[in-house]
């Protein structure tokens, strides 16, 4: 395929040093690493819905999604339609198409950087590889050491990471930060994982890992995400980045400011619409709700949750697990 680890995303793979990127780490033992908000906290068992996106041009979008991707139509009509892996029931993409709508350039735009869906193992990453070799469709790859992930754009220049991760007993900690670099990712040891197996589609169980963002200030970032939403520390020295999540979670979001200087993005911008955040109960939202409320945060309330948006407009809605 010809990737690297910085073709398409990130700093080059030697700037993930400040985080620790060595085996002199101990074990990151439950408990035993990240740095949890003052007060409300996500419950343990949080986790990620679908990402809702605007393109420019659905057809064109939906060929992309499905044969690059490999993932499968459960609901479509004349403007949107909603993606998962192959037999299962819940969306982990919904794309909408808004007349008027332009790509965009990568990084010209806070809010997106990329979203990130997550495989169910290294076998079915191994024949997700031979599948993009085999179509000619060339990625960025790199090694998060708590995770191993392949990078793309799709149609509109939105950034899109597959990833697998590695055993949670593998990972390792400096003091109470979780280690994680950018370093070459091993291409060639996970193909073999798969066995030879050939590519059939996005895995039924395949979900959305994690979404990480471009943001104007980390502080500012950290105050909603962190204090606001609930999301424990999880890295924080990794340069121009901050890495959040619950349940010991290595991120189900991150942020950085690579994209200093850019604006939000407009109305005819391919973009992120809003993503998602689930959680075990109505109660847990609830919970939620009232900590947004009492901090002074706007919110929108929705048959299902609610919605809240970040400093620089990016949406999340909160639901409770159907």
């Amino acid at each position: 395929m010809g990737a690297s680890s910085h073709d398409l995303f990130g700093p080059p793979a030697d700037s993930g040093g400040d985080s620790g990127g060595d085996s002199a780490g101990e074990g990151a033992l439950p408990g035993g690493y990240g740095r949890p908000p003052a007060g409300y906290r996500l419950p343990p068992d949080t986790r990620l819905g679908a990402v809702e996106l605007q393109v420019s041009d659905l057809a064109r979008s939906l060929e992309y999604y499905q044969q690059v991707l490999g993932l499968s139509v459960l609901a479509q009509d004349d403007h949107s339609v909603s993606l998962a892996g192959v037999g299962a029931t819940e969306p982990v993409v919904v794309l909408r198409d808004v007349a008027g709508t332009r790509p965009v350039t990568p990084g010209s735009r806070l809010g997106l950087y990329h979203f990130a869906i997550l495989l169910p193992d290294r076998a079915a990453m191994g024949r997700f590889i031979t599948h993009l070799s085999a179509i000619g469709v060339r990625a960025g790859s790199s090694d998060h050491l708590v995770s191993e992930a392949l990078y793309l754009q799709d149609p509109d220049g939105l950034g899109i990471e597959v990833y697998v991760d590695r055993p949670r007993d593998a990972w390792r900690r400096a003091d109470r930060e979780l280690m994680m670099a950018t370093d070459p990712l091993d291409l060639a040891d996970l193909v073999r994982a798969a066995h030879g197996a050939p590519w059939t589609g996005m895995p039924i169980d395949t979900v959305m890992g994690h979404v990480h963002l471009h943001v104007g200030e980390l502080a500012k970032a950290d105050a909603f995400y962190a204090e606001g939403l609930g999301f424990d520390r999880m890295v924080w020295r990794y340069p121009g980045a901050l890495f959040l999540g619950a349940g010991g979670y290595h991120h189900h979001v991150g942020m950085n400011t690579w994209a200093r200087g850019a604006l939000a993005p407009g109305p005819n911008d391919a973009k992120l619409l809003v993503w998602t955040i689930v959680l075990p109960t109505v109660e847990d939202v609830t919970e939620l709700r009232a900590q947004q409320l009492s901090r002074g945060i706007a919110l929108t309330d929705e048959s299902t949750g609610i919605r809240v948006a970040d400093p620089w407009g990016t949406p999340v809605r909160v639901r409770a697990r159907v």
